[in-house]
């Protein structure tokens, strides 16, 4: 709504929306829900990119000991 000037605005009717309790308790409860599956979407994004790290992470290890094992025979040498 348009009005011609700021003091107009000010004077406006105000506008009032009725609601009965069960559809109130209904919009809350669909919003839960919603925030739900929002936060069960993440969990699963997070799960799957912990899971890609880790799989990273796995030859990463073996390497390392493999590499201790021939800084071991290194020692030995010298």
């Amino acid at each position: 709504m348009l009005y011609p000037s700021l003091f107009d605005s000010f004077f406006a009717p105000t506008r009032v929306i009725v609601v009965s309790e069960e559809r109130l308790q209904q919009a809350e409860r669909e919003a839960r829900e919603n925030q739900l599956k929002v936060l069960d979407n993440r969990i699963e994004e997070l799960n799957k990119y912990r899971h890609s790290l880790y799989n990273q992470l796995q030859p990463a290890t073996k390497v390392g000991k493999d590499l201790d094992a021939l800084d071991g025979e290194n020692a030995d040498v010298n």
